[in-house]
């Protein structure tokens, strides 16, 4: 029997419901397709990993971190880079030298600029939860193997973005939690298949996904099977998505639909 292990990335109630602080179009019926196929071939996984983003209110990617020369906050989905820079200072003002450094940083390691999000997945608040439909498959699925879902908080951290479960953004040399996860790492290179699904394509899994890739060994990349009718974009980035499937599959990754999928 092959060893598959599943990786489902930030199926929470702030993502995953149309209510959600930050839904994401299509997210939903996401979950629903990864339930259903959760339960229908369970006892072909050998273990499950999922990730959980976990925010303080008061986060660099939050309103409420920034302020413009007239005390107002950005409007969600404002993005912050160097030249954003001239509009926005930190609203903690012991903060803004480390807030102009991260803006650089962030773009001096290719990752996204710094994007203002609505308060999502508040440490504590229901939308943090997993989405109901699959949290009852998971449970199905551990009464079924008698073993654990293996939990992966990340986003604590309110001084650095944390899409990718792998590694913060900008790693924070004091936080052990913002650096690199080789535990992950290590747990997923011992798979024979990857199964790939949650939210947002465009972002979290995108980053948790092709920060594996990095570390691994390049041929290890075929393991990855993307569930396509399991993830999202977020709207206005899916050209985010569409680049990392085309960067992902060029180097090995495998797509499959949930009901397409064979073991």
């Amino acid at each position: 029997m092959q060893n598959t292990h599943m990786l489902v990335i930030d199926p929470q109630e702030d993502f995953c419901n149309p209510q959600g602080a930050l839904f994401v179009p299509g997210a939903d019926s996401d979950m629903e397709r990864l339930a259903t196929f959760v339960n229908r071939v369970g006892d072909k996984i050998r273990q499950i990993h999922c990730t959980l983003d976990q925010h303080n209110l008061f986060d660099v990617a939050h309103p409420i971190a920034w302020v413009d020369s007239s005390g107002n906050h950005p409007t969600p989905f404002t993005i912050i880079d160097d030249q954003g820079l001239s509009n926005w200072k930190a609203s903690k003002p012991g903060l803004q030298k480390r807030f102009e450094i991260y803006v650089d940083e962030l773009k001096s390691l290719g990752r996204n600029p710094l994007c203002i999000w609505p308060p999502h997945c508040l440490i504590g608040s229901s939308g943090s939860n997993v989405v109901e439909s699959l949290f009852e498959a998971f449970n199905n699925w551990c009464l079924s193997k008698r073993l654990t879902i293996n939990w992966v908080a990340k986003g604590s951290n309110p001084l650095t973005e944390h899409y990718s479960a792998i590694v913060a953004d900008v790693p924070d040399a004091n936080d052990p939690g913002t650096q690199l996860n080789v535990n992950l790492i290590q747990l997923t290179e011992t798979a024979d298949t990857i199964l790939l699904a949650g939210e947002a394509g465009s972002h979290c899994l995108k980053w948790t996904v092709t920060d594996i890739a990095n570390n691994f060994n390049e041929s290890s990349i075929k393991k990855f099977v993307l569930l396509t009718d399991a993830t999202s974009p977020v709207p206005g980035f899916e050209s985010h998505y569409e680049q990392f499937v085309n960067d992902l599959t060029a180097r090995g990754m495998q797509v499959a639909t949930t009901t397409d999928w064979m073991n």
